[in-house]
């Protein structure tokens, strides 16, 4: 299936809230002023789900 046009993303870092150990990476729509996003991820350092939130480049 082909990408389609006009559908702008971009890469963004998700770090762990309490140990700040950016564990993943992933991509989100540019347009719409979205708020940052925030999931609960497993982080591999403190070895527990934890909250995740985005950071830009």
């Amino acid at each position: 299936m082909a990408k389609k046009k006009g559908a702008a993303r971009e890469y963004v870092t998700m770090e762990c809230a309490e140990c700040n150990s950016r564990n993943y990476r992933t991509s989100r729509r540019v347009k719409g002023g979205a708020p940052r996003l925030e999931l609960r991820k497993f982080c591999q350092v403190c070895r527990a789900h934890k909250k995740h939130v985005e950071r830009r480049k």
